[in-house]
């Protein structure tokens, strides 16, 4: 079937509409839907052209620390030196490439990222709602809307409530725009296509139901080329400061490389053409050409990992900014606790009921006010209330492979539970009151209501909502099978019984109509209602959140629950999460403190109650007004401010709207707080692993310059060659240091404070380990230099072993790079990749001893047995050293 084109939709009755594309009420079968779908394609609108394979690769050469070595491998072909300009070439090509597979391994992590986000919508096929994927829409689908949603295609509206549509990104129109089902006229500008809802679209406030008449390229956001987020660039604040960093060390570099060369040739005696080429070593030694390569890759499998933990990072930067987070605000339902509301407790005016059972599952006893089990048929009370939150209910409860599951809201999924348990049956109970109309729930009237009839055209309309607001509406309440006066004091003692347990409390009224009507408005909710009971929920906590907020306590960073909950509910849940027994805030609290006295109570207080999104917003101002760095959690449209403001902000995943998601830097694929915690982790580990690839890179990059620095400076024979400081270099520059970039997180990872924002990566600690391993390599190459030509040994095979030792010193600094301020670490388990390392450099070194063409090309020669026992001793001695200087920095702090 094709869409039929050159359509007016907008100026279309709803009806037409429907024929036109031979769909119904009662949505597609799934047959039709995927014909329709082979036919059209998915919903996907053309994502932004990445470079090419060409391009990307000729791009990893622009680099200023690359420029600087091609010019020195013309310098060194021009100088004859073609192995020397060979070998400088060669380091630059495998930065090259290792910066072209990572890039490509980064486009398939955010190509990964953006199907992990694809917009859920709520359908209607076969006759009923099912939730999919955005891109499985067909023309012709029944879509229902609600706030917060994005519209997933073109939808011809039929159906709406109070619905307004923000069309920024489409028209222009800052505000919101109000929308109906009504046809406009033909030659409506789209501004003015009042009967439309546009893919890209944001429902601001309201509801609908629309067909669509156009999905993928077709929408009108596909025609005027509206594409999809771009892509994350993956340079990060981090690599812009070390992109700075390696500015001014290879302007170092380069003016230290003049002097050498000046110095040797002027004052030393040297040729020019030697100096020369030793210059040239000295710049290609010391320039660490290999760190953006491994701090990116570090950064990507960051990103990598917590992805794989259901953690998805949307902005980069968020990776190492999640390590210095001090304060974490989350959201309680489904995110500290497990969003399976279910009915604990039932108070009507005459009994008191204790539901049991967990979950959706609609099986579990019910017990009287005595504990004993309860006579469902003499329970006339019971059963009126659960039929009004069977019939006034939008939510849908199945079984499935993985259990019981729902679509729709939580809170009316429990109450359908509770009805199974009573023993009502939605189609019976359906067809004796068939529903009418039906009032959505808004924030605004904290309820909800449906307007039923039954066979004898008798009218009634079921409520229910926040017990307060219930508690307005009503002036009477049923007891045995009829109304009689209120009596508030009985109610509010429920009211406090359920919130001392944790119960979140809702109340269910009827109101009796005395003549029949066809339609529901905001007035017919404002009085003269029964209240047939109250029923208090239990959400209850997530065992895996129990523990991460105990890690996170012991990380030093302060969780902070913030609900929109009755204060004694969120108080109890806090007790039982381990957020302490404090006194919590409300929303009104937070209204009559001023900024001064609510800076004041922060650090003490971990509930807020009774919170609106503009209290989330002021909290998220004041507490980085405190100096704390936030993460924050949402799932609504009004989070967003908050959300943004964050340092970090957090989106549900499952039950988030995708205003917040935009909003937000990181995605909980599973709406779970232990994932926050798992994501602060990794976030540290990154970091940390940064800290120790550039304290590897940078001293031991130092320390093959300060070999020939020393030796030009004592006029002295080089003990390595230009051309083997660049097989050093080459080897091991990037194969080591990539091995740190695997490293998982350390023991005490998260008990350490969280880290200070300000303290500078490049510390005055760096640069003592960049002279400090450099002595030592000094010495070790020197050292065992000369005491081999005193022995009588010829030259290329004092060089040989000079190479060696170089390489064993790295080797023995690896170990010791593994813990940044603990002791060595030598396992192989918790990372395979550092003996993987090893063991292909001693291999590589091994061929460049004793294989005659490498030793031909490179003027090495064989060594004896014993020659290898003083390069293992060279790379304990290191290791030795180091783990001596970390101890005595450990004893020096308090």
């Amino acid at each position: 079937m094709q869409a039929p084109s050159g359509h007016d939709w907008h100026a279309q009755p709803g009806q037409q509409s429907l024929q036109n594309l031979n769909s119904s009420a009662q949505g597609l079968d799934s047959s039709d839907a995927a014909q329709r779908l082979s036919e059209h394609g998915p919903n996907l609108l053309p994502q932004p052209q990445a470079n090419g394979p060409f391009k990307r690769f000729a791009l990893q050469f622009h680099n200023l620390l690359i420029y600087v070595l091609l010019g020195a491998c013309l310098l060194t072909l021009l100088l004859g030196e073609w192995l020397d300009s060979a070998v400088i070439f060669a380091v630059v090509l495998i930065n090259a490439l290792v910066g072209f597979v990572q890039e490509g391994k980064a486009q398939h992590a955010m190509l990964a990222i953006q199907q992990m986000l694809s917009l859920e919508s709520r359908v209607r096929r076969n006759g009923q709602v099912h939730s999919i994927a955005a891109e499985q829409l067909v023309p012709g689908d029944w879509v229902l809307l609600e706030a917060g949603d994005r519209v997933p295609a073109d939808l011809r509206l039929l159906e709406t409530r109070d619905l307004r549509i923000d069309e920024a990104a489409l028209t222009g129109e800052s505000l919101p725009v109000d929308k109906h089902h009504d046809a406009v006229a033909a030659s409506a500008s789209l501004a003015d296509r009042r009967s439309m809802a546009y893919s890209g679209t944001l429902v601001n406030a309201g509801s609908a139901a629309g067909v669509v008449v156009a999905t993928a390229k077709q929408t009108e956001l596909g025609k005027i080329s509206h594409m999809l987020e771009n892509v994350v660039s993956l340079q990060t604040p981090l690599l812009v400061d070390m992109a700075k960093f390696a500015r001014h060390l290879t302007l170092g570099i380069l003016a230290l490389a003049l002097l050498t060369f000046a110095f040797g040739v002027l004052l030393r005696g040297y040729s020019a053409e030697d100096m020369l080429l030793a210059a040239v070593s000295l710049a290609v030694a010391a320039i660490p050409e290999g760190l953006p390569a491994v701090l990116t890759i570090i950064l990507a499998l960051g990103v990598q990992r917590m992805a794989k933990r259901r953690a998805i990072i949307r902005h980069l930067p968020a990776v190492e900014s999640l390590g210095a987070v001090t304060v974490i605000c989350s959201d309680k339902t489904g995110t500290l606790t497990r969003n399976e509301m279910t009915v604990q407790q039932v108070f009507t005016a005459a009994h008191h009921y204790r539901v049991d059972g967990v979950g959706y599952a609609p099986q579990g006893s019910i017990h009287c006010d005595d504990g004993q089990l309860c006579q469902l048929d003499a329970a006339d009370d019971l059963r009126e209330l659960a039929r009004a939150g069977l019939l006034a209910n939008n939510a849908s409860l199945r079984s499935g492979e993985n259990g019981w599951c729902i679509t729709g809201d939580p809170t009316e999924a429990a109450l359908l539970t509770l009805a199974g348990k009573v023993g009502l049956e939605l189609q019976h109970e359906a067809r004796n009151l068939p529903q009418v109309d039906a009032i959505p729930f808004s924030s605004e009237q904290r309820c909800t209501a449906s307007l039923h009839h039954d066979h004898a055209h008798h009218g009634l309309i079921y409520m229910i909502g926040a017990p307060e607001r219930v508690l307005e509406a009503c002036n009477r309440q049923w007891r045995d099978g009829h109304p009689e006066p209120l009596d508030p004091r009985h109610w509010h003692q429920a009211l406090d019984s359920g919130a001392r347990q944790g119960l979140r409390m809702l109340g269910l009224a009827i109101r009796p109509l005395g003549e029949p009507q066809q339609s529901l408005d905001y007035q017919d909710l404002d009085g003269d209602y029964v209240l047939l009971g109250l029923v208090g929920m239990l959400d209850p906590p997530r065992e895996e959140a129990i523990a991460a907020i105990a890690d996170c306590h012991s990380a030093g960073i302060a969780v902070k629950m913030i609900t929109g909950d009755h204060a004694g509910t969120a108080s109890a849940i806090a007790q039982r999460l381990g957020l302490g027994d404090g006194k919590p805030l409300t929303g009104a609290d937070l209204d009559s403190l001023s900024d001064s006295q609510l800076d004041q109570l922060l650090p003490t207080t971990s509930v807020f109650a009774r919170t609106s999104p503009a209290h989330k917003l002021r909290l998220v101002e004041r507490l980085q007004a405190c100096g704390a760095r936030v993460a924050m959690t949402g799932d609504g449209v009004n989070d967003a401010p908050a959300l943004k403001r964050a340092d970090i902000g957090i989106a549900m995943g499952i039950k988030g709207t995708e205003a917040a998601k935009e909003a937000a830097q990181m995605v909980l694929a599973d709406d779970n707080f232990a994932t926050i915690a798992h994501a602060v982790e990794e976030g540290r580990t990154v970091y940390d692993n940064l800290k120790k690839t550039i304290l590897f890179i940078l001293p031991t990059n130092g320390g093959e310059a300060m070999i020939l620095l020393a030796a030009i400076a004592l006029g002295l024979t080089l003990p390595i060659t230009p051309l083997q400081i660049l097989w050093i270099n080459m080897i091991t520059a990037v194969t080591l240091a990539l091995a740190l970039a695997f490293e998982p997180a350390e023991a005490d990872l998260m008990r350490r404070p969280p880290r200070d924002p300000k303290v500078n990566l490049l510390s005055r600690h760096l640069l003592w380990r960049v002279l400090f391993i450099g002595a030592l390599m000094t010495l070790a190459s020197l050292g065992l230099f000369f005491y081999t030509q005193t022995l009588g040994w010829s030259l290329e095979s004092s060089r040989t072993l000079a190479v060696n030792a170089v390489v064993a010193c790295e080797i023995g600094y690896l170990f010791s790079s593994r813990r940044l301020e603990g002791s060595a670490n030598f396992g192989l388990r918790d990372n395979p990749m550092i003996w993987s390392m090893v063991g292909l450099l001693l291999s590589l070194q091994l061929l460049l001893t004793y294989w005659p063409a490498m030793q031909q090309v490179f003027a090495t020669a064989a060594l004896p047995a014993y020659a290898w026992g003083w390069c293992l001793l060279v790379a304990l001695g290191v290791c030795v050293c180091v783990e001596a200087e970390k101890w005595l920095l450990r004893r020096q702090r308090p």
